[in-house]
């Protein structure tokens, strides 16, 4: 339980150090001013988020220092292509994609949690998370439409898959299948069984992503089966 509090102490920092670098590109490239002053309020809000994860880390009788590797405190641009395209994998992997299932995550993993530093820390961040999530839903329409709009579609199209399959890889592995229960200790704490987090992926994919996407114009039921056909033959 105190690896798991460390560990949101370590992804949440890294969460505000990548929407400030995101934040500088949409400057960069003449995002609406708006969106830039979202994008940094995001980044404090993640902050916030990492600041209170250590406060419940702490009240659970964690004593370790977070363990952040700098290289991950930053994007890498692909200097061969434009601007626009590498804004637009950060706000479809990260935002459309990350924070739209964080909503239901987090709205799982705190329903049961009755530790006062964890819970607290859940009730920020489930408010703070339907914002994020909205951001990147407000983010790539602008891309869509902007001069770089064709181009952006096309890649889109192209990485929505690979987009599904690092939370598949992160939350949905094969041996997480089993994993269907979790102590009541844990669960008081904000833990939820592992298996919890493959259920909640199907739905978001029924609930959000295939209904978001495709009033964008792409088909993320059909990216999400490649992703499993892509699994079913690595298996076999």
């Amino acid at each position: 339980m105190r690896d798991e509090w460390l560990r949101r102490v370590e992804a949440e920092y890294r969460s505000a150090a990548i929407t400030q670098h995101l934040t500088l590109w949409l400057m960069q490239i003449g995002a609406s001013p708006d969106l830039v002053k979202i994008g940094l309020r995001i980044a404090a809000d993640e902050m916030a988020h990492s600041d209170l994860s250590h406060r419940a880390y702490v009240a659970a009788g964690g004593t370790s220092m977070p363990h952040i590797a700098r290289e991950s405190l930053e994007l890498r641009r692909r200097t061969n292509e434009p601007l626009e395209n590498d804004v637009t994998r950060v706000c479809g992997e990260v935002f459309c994609i990350g924070e739209t299932v964080a909503v239901p995550l987090f709205k799982e993993i705190r329903e049961k949690c009755t530790a006062p530093s964890a819970r607290r820390c859940l009730d920020r961040v489930l408010r703070d998370e339907v914002r994020h999530r909205d951001f990147g839903w407000t983010l790539l329409p602008a891309l869509l439409e902007s001069p770089s709009g064709e181009s952006v579609r096309g890649l889109v199209a192209r990485e929505l898959p690979g987009w599904f399959a690092r939370p598949r890889a992160m939350y949905a592995p094969p041996a997480a299948q089993k994993k269907s229960t979790v102590a009541d200790e844990d669960r008081a704490w904000g833990l939820i069984a592992p298996a919890r987090y493959g259920e909640i992926l199907r739905r978001t994919l029924d609930r959000d992503w295939v209904p978001r996407f495709g009033h964008l114009g792409f088909d993320a039921r059909a990216a999400w089966g490649a992703v499993e056909s892509a699994t079913s033959e690595s298996r076999a």
